[in-house]
């Protein structure tokens, strides 16, 4: 499947146009399109444009409540429960880091848990908000059930990433990981570029190891059995109960403290999905001098950085690395976008009423994909 390239003004000026037409003012749909193109900027592009069907389809369906407002129903000086209302999941989860902020620069820590919001992007955006501040940042989320256990055939838990955010010099640190092997957003890619999935990714319906991305997808969305490995795989010899006690923890800090929907129930609901998400921001001054702190931490992340590489290996990369050199280069060269993608956005804006070739000037569908337009 080729790409095609756009600008970053470009992008933004669409994703904004878009999500202002689904009714979102100005600021909320500037808030959606910040999260979902800093995906795209980092080269995460199961989290970034291609969302926006998703995301589409959940206001359609009345799952995304656009009018919803974020409630605090619990709080003490470090710590509150949130209730999103099934509300845009970026805009719910803004609101909520913000809040560990604001507690962790009163009390040294902040720790937030949400129920019933929806899909909220990129674990790490979160992280970030908080360690842009001088702080430590924690996100996860819970989702829709798509891991399968250790030893098991159904999936119960969802990709539930957890994502850390430190700061550091030159480059933050950024931990931001499924705890599946891959995420869904990764198999929706394989299966638009209509490519078997790497062997140790997905499982059938019987348990057993599976290539195809549309089986697996169907099998997800059917509540069939089958889904994603948790990382480390489908056997404790590999580590797949890691992954699968890395899902729990993320899932303890958004559906339980919360008292929310878990994954094995996410996303069965006709009016919600129920997602779940948690966040933590510490103020490293807690421990002493932060600026100490951070000149340790960055001490010992060039230090990895310098240590001896493997045989033919050209570098040892530090969490957050990779997106900091990806966003410089898309910023100033583009961000690639897929064909497939790319019909999506056609075919969304001829639902919305929008100019398709006001944004992208000159660009066709590939053959392959002229079936496909109108279909959305």
């Amino acid at each position: 499947m080729a790409y095609v390239t756009w600008k970053l003004e470009t992008l933004e000026r669409f994703c904004s146009d878009v999500f202002e037409a689904f009714g979102f003012d100005k600021q909320d749909s500037g808030r959606i399109s910040d999260v979902l193109l800093t995906a795209d900027l980092y080269g995460i592009e199961s989290h970034g444009m291609q969302r926006m069907v998703r995301y589409h389809k959940g206001i359609e369906k009345g799952q995304i409540h656009r009018d919803a407002k974020p409630e605090i129903v619990f709080e003490t000086p470090v710590s509150a429960v949130i209730d999103g209302h099934s509300g845009r999941g970026q805009l719910v989860s803004a609101f909520a880091m913000e809040k560990a902020i604001e507690k962790a620069k009163a009390c040294g820590i902040g720790i937030v848990s949400v129920r019933e919001s929806n899909h909220y992007g990129i674990a790490g955006y979160y992280a970030q908000m908080a360690s842009k501040e001088g702080l430590i940042g924690f996100s996860c989320t819970n989702s829709e059930a798509i891991m399968v256990p250790t030893s098991g055939r159904k999936a119960m838990i969802g990709s539930n990433p957890i994502a850390v955010a430190v700061p550091a010099d030159p480059y933050p640190f950024l931990f931001d990981a499924s705890t599946t092997v891959v995420t869904r957003g990764k198999l929706e890619m394989y299966n638009k570029m209509g490519k078997p999935l790497p062997d140790g990714w997905a499982l059938d319906e019987n348990g057993n190891p599976s290539n195809e991305a549309p089986r697996v997808l169907a099998n997800i969305v059917g509540k069939n059995g089958g889904g994603i490995m948790p990382l480390g795989g489908s056997t404790e010899t590999l580590g797949s109960h890691k992954g699968y006690g890395g899902g729990m923890v993320a899932e303890l800090f958004s559906s339980i403290l919360s008292q929310g929907v878990t994954s094995n129930e996410c996303c069965t609901f006709p009016d919600k999905t129920g997602i779940c998400h948690g966040f933590a921001a510490i103020d490293p001054a807690a421990f002493g001098d932060a600026e100490a702190i951070k000149e340790h931490f960055s001490a010992y992340l060039e230090a990895l950085r310098e240590s001896p590489r493997a045989e033919g290996a050209e570098h040892i990369y530090t969490h957050g690395e990779k997106e900091v050199f990806a966003e410089k280069d898309r910023r100033e060269n583009g961000i690639p976008v897929n064909d497939g993608t790319m019909v999506e956005l056609l075919d969304l804006c001829s639902y919305l009423k929008l100019d398709f070739a006001e944004y992208f000037p000159g660009y066709e569908p590939p053959a392959e994909f002229s079936g496909f337009a109108g279909n959305y």
